[in-house]
């Protein structure tokens, strides 16, 4: 895949992002720890006419942290890439931790978007300080450890891929690695390793903990542009409620569970149900429309 990657400077700030593909644009908000080198899923939508511009997300990559001081803030500068770019409508995609991100534009900037597609995404209160998890991740993930962290993490997973894969299973899926063995394939471990090797935090993750609390049900309540909510039955990253919860406050949306093995739905035996759901869906509120 050629991609190309450029730095948009405004407002004395600056934005990462990618493009990748020709065709009806799709404005990619990425999941907790990744940037706008992401490529899970990007495939098929390019091989079926699609272009993706992929923004760093504030704090991760090459983008300003400055960005992130509220959700408001954020996709005010979208709209300014929006705009640089000539784009007058796109499908948005908002992944796990993007989430919220991608419901806030579609909410407050219905001019701009087309749809809104919704994958593995968090749609509510998530982690909280008196989670575990929270705790771990503002050490793990704090701007002055992320960097370490992920070279451990990729390091061994360069060695030992099948090893750490199922390691970190149990981050990934509410089933045993046991249990998923039927649903996962041949290439997920490779699709694995290519992913843990790409990510990174820097400050992002850290922000995307805060902007998730600004997100409210008038939020919600205010896309209005067609939605489809995309979640795994065995995601163990982000509750299923989420989906539910979309669902119940977006008024045009519909739901879409899938049998995949947990949070990366992209992934696994069922990879090629999802992306037919999800060209159905494009195709059916097509920017040529």
């Amino acid at each position: 895949m050629e991609r190309e990657i450029v730095l948009f400077s405004v407002d004395e700030v600056v934005i990462e992002y990618s493009i990748i593909g020709k065709g009806d644009p799709i404005l990619v908000f990425h999941g907790g720890h990744s940037n706008c080198r992401e490529e899970l899923g990007y495939k098929t939508l390019i091989e079926n006419g699609f272009s993706i511009i992929t923004p760093t997300r504030p704090g991760y990559g090459n983008t300003s942290k400055e960005i992130g001081l509220s959700l408001s803030e954020a996709c005010h500068y979208y709209i300014q890439l929006i705009k640089h770019l000539k784009l007058e409508k796109v499908h948005v995609l908002a992944i796990s931790a993007g989430g919220p991100t991608g419901i806030y534009f579609a909410a407050h900037y219905p001019e701009y978007v087309r749809s809104l597609t919704l994958q593995s995404a968090v749609t509510k209160e998530w982690l909280t300080p008196k989670d575990k998890e929270y705790k771990a991740a503002k050490i793990l993930f704090h701007p002055l450890t992320e960097k370490y962290t992920w070279r451990m993490v990729s390091m061994f997973g360069n060695v030992l891929p099948t090893f750490i894969f199922k390691q970190m299973f149990s981050s990934f899926s509410t089933i045993s690695y046991k249990e998923a063995k039927e649903k996962i394939d041949t290439q997920d471990v490779e699709a694995f390793r290519r992913m843990i090797n790409r990510q990174q935090s820097g400050s992002g993750f850290l922000i995307d903990l805060k902007l998730i609390n600004e997100l409210t049900i008038a939020d919600l309540n205010k896309v209005s542009c067609p939605t489809i909510i995309m979640h795994s039955n065995n995601d163990g990253s982000v509750p299923i409620q989420h989906a539910h919860f979309a669902h119940q406050h977006i008024k045009k949306s519909e739901l879409c569970f899938l049998n995949t093995w947990g949070h990366l739905i992209w992934l696994g035996k069922s990879a090629n149900e999802f992306n037919q759901h999800l060209l159905n869906f494009l195709s059916t509120h097509s920017v040529k429309d």
